[in-house]
């Protein structure tokens, strides 16, 4: 039996997914706070709801796609809400990258409304999302996961299930971001470092992604790191600070110190402090160059 689908929050991560389950032949429901954004799914035939509840349908699933722990709770707390819509037996599917705190939270919240809730952050930036290549860290009731599954297939590559503890999948994002986080830190430091005694970034660059690095974060940021396009924004670099601040909130609460994780926080603070919170969280490559002496330009 078909599902009642909605999707909610159609930015630069969600539209694409959106767009991939409708391209697998899924009926849509879709909402945005800036409605234009809906659009160019309406064309693709969605269904545009007016608000966030009028998307839900009850027993339905709802998937949210918001840029944190702040904008879900403000989703999820609006009156009438969507999860009051769905009621009993319906499913809210978060992909955002939030602290598992808040997961476990909203998760005894839908309860009291008889609604399950799934934590499935995804990997991969928006050409991987257009892609349906995304992967997929899920976890919450059982039940709910097997529900989902063949949904997920039509956004991502593959679905890695961690359980019914429904902050383990955040909790993963979390530790993968900050391991982005770090490596881009390593690459910008070595690429520097390279540039400032006249060997050429690039090429040094696509030795190491060919040998000792070649694995996809390598090969694909130190590209984007020699490219210099830093305005084009693929993820944020205010995200990015949101990121490894909940990596460091999480270590905290868990009792456990994260130094390389205060510093590329003060890393990404200090590109935010210059100014480039919206650009691609890449440009830490430019107040890299900046400490050490080269003036880099940021690509136009």
């Amino acid at each position: 039996m078909p599902e009642n689908i909605a999707f909610i929050g159609l930015g630069s991560m969600g539209e694409p997914m959106a767009a991939n389950l409708l391209a697998a032949g899924h009926k849509l429901t879709v909402y945005n706070r800036t409605a234009a954004k809906a659009a160019p799914l309406k064309s693709k035939g969605a269904a545009v709801a007016a608000t966030a509840a009028d998307a839900a349908t009850p027993g339905g699933i709802v998937f949210t796609m918001l840029s944190d722990d702040r904008a879900l709770d403000a989703l999820c707390a609006e009156k009438p809400s969507f999860v009051e819509k769905l009621g009993k037996g319906g499913l809210h599917v978060s992909h955002s990258t939030i602290s598992p705190a808040t997961s476990k939270r909203l998760a005894q919240e839908h309860r009291k409304h008889g609604v399950d809730f799934v934590a499935a952050p995804v990997f991969g930036r928006p050409q991987a999302a257009a892609a349906a290549k995304l992967w997929i860290c899920a976890s919450g009731p059982a039940a709910a996961r097997e529900r989902i599954r063949p949904l997920l297939a039509s956004v991502g590559q593959r679905t890695f299930d961690f359980g019914e503890d429904v902050g383990a999948a955040n909790v993963v994002k979390i530790c993968g971001n900050f391991m982005i986080a770090s490596a881009l830190e390593g690459m910008a430091e070595a690429f520097t470092l390279a540039e400032k005694n006249g060997v050429d970034s690039a090429s040094f660059a696509d030795m190491m992604g060919s040998t000792l690095f070649a694995c996809p974060i390598y090969q694909i940021y130190s590209k984007l790191l020699n490219a210099g396009k830093f305005q084009d924004a693929g993820f944020r670099l205010l995200l990015g600070l949101k990121d490894v601040n909940l990596a460091v909130d999480t270590a905290e609460a868990s009792a456990m110190p994260l130094p390389l994780g205060s510093l590329v926080r003060d890393r990404l603070l200090a590109s935010v402090a210059k100014g480039r919170g919206e650009w691609d969280w890449t440009a830490i490559m430019l107040d890299i160059a900046e400490d050490s002496g080269l003036r880099k330009a940021a690509a136009r």
